[in-house]
């Protein structure tokens, strides 16, 4: 049985074409996620961790997980 196929949106083909360079595993992210969040919340405009920020910018599951982080501490902050 063959299953409908999906067209793939404007979105999902600008992510298959983003540059991974310079390369870094979600293990990697994952592993650097708070030095991450301090920098920017530290820092908005830093341009520290660059390959954080090619990460981050494909791979929803680490970016959803930087945001929840930097809201959590933002809030944290407010609170304070």
């Amino acid at each position: 049985m063959t299953r409908p196929h999906r067209r793939l949106t404007d979105e999902a083909a600008h992510l298959l074409t983003l540059s991974t360079e310079p390369w870094l595993s979600c293990e990697d992210c994952f592993r650097l996620m708070d030095a991450f969040v301090e920098a920017v919340l530290a820092d908005p405009g830093t341009a520290a961790f660059r390959e954080m920020r090619v990460h981050l910018g494909g791979c929803g599951a680490c970016a959803e997980e930087a945001a929840s982080l930097l809201d959590l501490l933002v809030d944290d902050r407010d609170a304070r």
